[in-house]
């Protein structure tokens, strides 16, 4: 029986059919992908009741890895996950501060005190979508203090380290001393910022003297905090001044996949985080920067 000649139309319409497919796995691919992050899959954001961000000073990654005076920061890192390749945005202190809590250095340069700023910021986008805020600052005068410093010889309080008090949108009941931080952990606000003063945050005093504050002054809410949504973020504003500006950064708490996670974030990415977690909007550079989704648990 004789073959009938393959059809020049029927091979065209087989070709087109077999370069569909292939243009749509591709597609797949294409999307599977882009739900990844640098550091594996990404995961469901989970919604805190409580985050406390913890700012420390002036070391890189190296030295708080490496330190021998530093058990409790290493048993943090072991219950967290530990980003190995965070930096800060600039140098100096004031800055950094600035990107971390409103996405912006805000064109400064400098730690030079007082800084009278305007825009959205953390505390501002919380407060607008019903929740609440609070920075606790160790040394500061009073509740509301305006001023650059304490009145001691030692200025322990700086408001370069504290950037929420520069915003005529946050409230001044915002702004506490931490001998205000609340014993009972329930009634903390959804998100508050602690900074130790220039001696208990690796500024002025040594990392033995931070690690000791924090075993002392944040255990008790590191360990609750997994049993009550809630989480603890331990940073740092920059490292010891050099170009890479690369600092340790680790979250611990509630729906963490504790280990280590190489993908390069900064304080953008940080916010930015904060603020997809509690569902309020970007604020400046947050709104370019890429949330953290691949530490959560499944």
């Amino acid at each position: 029986m004789a073959i009938a000649p393959r059809s020049h139309t029927g091979t065209l319409i087989r070709g087109a059919l077999l370069w569909l497919l292939t243009l749509g796995l591709a597609g797949c691919a294409l999307t599977m992908g882009a739900t990844s992050t640098p550091g594996g899959a990404a995961k469901p954001l989970p919604h805190f009741d409580h985050i406390v961000i913890v700012v420390e000073e002036n070391h890189s990654y190296a030295d708080i890895t490496s330190a021998t005076d530093a058990s409790y920061l290493a048993s943090l890192i072991q219950q967290g996950a530990v980003f190995t390749d965070a930096h800060g945005v600039t140098h100096p202190s004031q800055p950094n501060y600035l990107a971390l809590f409103a996405g912006s250095t805000f064109g400064i340069a400098s730690d030079a005190c007082p800084q009278q700023l305007a825009g959205p910021n953390l505390a501002s986008e919380l407060i607008a979508h019903g929740m609440t805020f609070t920075g606790y600052s160790e040394s500061m005068l009073a509740a509301g203090y305006m001023g650059c410093y304490d009145d001691t010889a030692d200025q322990l309080y700086a408001r370069k380290h504290n950037p929420w008090v520069d915003f005529a949108n946050v409230p001044a009941a915002s702004n506490q001393p931490f001998s205000n931080f609340p014993m009972d952990f329930g009634q903390l606000p959804s998100v508050a910022f602690v900074v130790p003063n220039q001696v208990h945050d690796m500024h002025s005093g040594s990392i033995a003297d931070a690690d000791s504050w924090l075993r002392q002054n944040m255990d008790a809410y590191a360990q609750w905090a997994p049993t009550h949504n809630s989480l603890l973020i331990v940073t740092w504003d920059e490292d010891d001044g050099s170009d890479a500006n690369h600092i340790p950064t680790l979250f611990v708490g509630a729906h963490v996949q504790p280990g280590k996670y190489a993908e390069t974030i900064n304080h953008y990415d940080v916010l930015r985080t904060v603020e997809a977690l509690e569902g309020v909007s970007f604020t400046n550079e947050a709104a370019h920067a890429t949330a953290i989704a691949d530490i959560w648990q499944g």
